[in-house]
């Protein structure tokens, strides 16, 4: 290897003679340049070297800086990354819904399922459903104008039946096409269609209520094939003949129930039927065997339409099922503002007893819950 000595020039000569590059004897050394007034090649070489490595220096620091400091000051606000955005859970809902009624209908489904939980003994073979006799079976549909069409018809083959809760899961499902595909509609109360066709559906064929809890307006009537009355007290029979009969309820009446009633419901007669009082029986029965202190409480309007499906229909899913007393901000209801911390002040209903019991209805596969909640 050549050895370079650099000789310092010495400022005080005045002959201004250019400096050697001395080597050892052994190495052979190939010329030089001489170095001229304004500076040698080899200074502005190494000048240079120094300047390009400080701007890579400059650079390269430059660059870890723009990539380790937003890094450490933004962490926080970084998410993972992922394979991409999830899927809108409206969209598995939907697919869901879609797989099982694009499916042949599987004549006794849900009862054949029924009969493998213990509970069952009560449930099966609860008819006539209705008060009146002979089991008549629904006709699915609900069309523009119920009044003048009858609603029930004698007839068989494979139906399928959805019961619509008014949870508040159902909000935001997107749901409302698929529901109104089923051959059984039922729905409970008040629950409003109104506004609200997208996620509910915009058809009714059965509508189980109890006199304070009917839809006070016209219009939730006007697809809604069957009013179910549900009794629970001899007056609900005075309201009751009152609509049917379109004469007034008496005002002595009208004081013994706990919330003003709807005084006027525009169907005809042949519309109106009566709850077989041994479906709510059975169901409370049922739901005896789940509550932890063996206590019996009236079962939910949701959870006894239920069991009425599985007397009509061979299959039947649920949408809007499903309190999460967990999440006491939840919403609880689809169509109104208030939040599941509501519930639990009430003593009524047994709601951890009704959730165990569905549970095991979906899975045993009597039922299908469409919304997931369960």
């Amino acid at each position: 290897m050549v050895t370079l000595s650099f000789l310092m020039e010495d400022e005080s000569r005045d002959d201004r003679s250019p400096l050697l590059l001395e080597a050892p004897a052994s190495t052979a050394l190939a010329a030089v340049p001489q170095r001229c007034p304004g500076g040698s090649h080899l200074d502005t070489f190494l000048l240079s070297r120094r300047n390009n490595l400080g701007l890579s220096l400059a650079l390269l620091l430059g660059c870890y800086a723009a990539i380790l400091v937003p890094a450490y000051s933004h962490a926080d606000r970084l998410a993972p990354m992922d394979d991409g955005p999830p899927a809108p859970p409206h969209l598995a809902l939907l697919n869901l819904s879609a797989d099982l009624l694009s499916g042949p209908c599987l004549p006794q489904w849900g009862r054949d399922r029924l009969r493998t939980l213990s509970c069952s003994g009560g449930l099966l073979g609860l008819a006539p459903v209705f008060v009146e006799g002979p089991q008549e079976e629904v006709e699915g549909g609900g069309g523009d104008g119920p009044p003048g069409s009858s609603p029930l018809r004698w007839g068989g083959g494979c139906r399928r039946c959805v019961v619509v809760g008014s949870g508040g899961v159902l909000h935001g499902s997107h749901l409302g096409s698929s529901i109104d595909q089923y051959d059984v509609i039922i729905r409970l109360n008040a629950a409003p269609l109104g506004g609200f066709q997208r996620d509910a559906g915009s058809r009714t064929t059965i509508r189980l209520v109890y006199p304070e809890a009917a839809p006070a307006s016209p219009e939730e009537y006007r697809t809604t094939s069957v009013v179910a009355l549900v009794v629970f007290k001899s007056l609900d029979l005075d309201w009751l003949t009152s609509v049917i009969t379109k004469r007034p309820l008496s005002f002595w009446s009208k004081l013994w129930f706990w919330r003003k009633v709807v005084e006027e419901i525009p169907l005809t007669a042949e519309h109106f039927r009566i709850l077989n009082p041994e479906i709510i029986h059975q169901t409370g029965r049922a739901l005896h065997s789940y509550a932890p202190s063996g206590g019996t409480r009236v079962p939910t309007l949701g959870a006894s339409a239920v069991v009425l499906a599985l007397q009509l229909c061979d299959q039947v899913s649920l949408a809007g099922f499903g309190y999460d007393l967990r999440h006491p901000g939840a919403r609880l209801h689809y169509y109104e503002a208030l939040r599941m911390d509501a519930m639990k002040g009430q003593v009524v209903h047994d709601i951890g007893s009704e959730k165990l019991f569905l549970r095991d209805l979906v899975s045993s596969g009597a039922v299908t819950d469409l919304t997931g909640a369960l």
